[in-house]
C-alpha cells in the first residue's frame, strides 16, 4: 500500500465516523423530543383532569366539566380526546401530537365545603 493509498482509507474511516456520529445525535434528538411531548401529555392530562374535577365538585354538571377539560388541555398545547366525567370523578386522556395522557382525579366535596379545606394526608 503506498501512503496515498493509506490517507484514502483513513479519509473514508474518518467519514464513516462522521456519519455514524450524525445518525447517534439524530436518534437520540428524536427520543428526547418524544419524552418531551410524553412529559407534555402528563402534564396536560393532570391539569385538565383537575379542572373537570373541580367544575363538578363546585355543583357543575358533566358537560360543564368536559368544557373545562377541554379549556385545561388546550392551554397545555394538548387536545382532549375523552373524558369520563360524572359525580365523584373525572377521567382523562389527551394527546399532544402522538404522545398520550391519562389522568384521574376525585372530588371530595367534604373538602370543598370545608371553610379551612382539608387538611394534607
Amino acid at each position: 500500500m503506498t501512503r496515498t493509498d493509506e490517507r484514502g482509507a483513513v479519509a473514508i474511516l474518518a467519514l464513516c465516523i462522521v456519519v455514524l456520529a450524525g445518525l447517534v445525535l439524530v436518534g437520540l434528538g428524536r427520543a428526547g423530543a418524544a419524552a418531551g411531548r410524553s412529559a407534555r401529555a402528563e402534564t396536560a392530562a393532570d391539569a385538565a383532569a383537575l379542572a373537570a374535577a373541580l367544575t363538578l365538585g363546585r355543583g357543575g354538571d358533566p358537560p360543564a366539566a368536559r368544557v373545562a377539560a377541554v379549556d385545561a388541555a388546550r392551554d397545555d398545547g394538548a387536545t382532549l380526546r375523552s373524558c369520563d366525567c360524572a359525580d365523584d370523578h373525572a377521567e382523562v386522556v389527551v394527546a399532544v401530537g402522538d404522545a398520550v395522557g391519562r389522568a384521574r382525579a376525585e372530588v371530595d366535596r367534604a373538602c370543598l365545603l370545608a371553610p379551612a379545606g382539608c387538611p394534607d394526608d
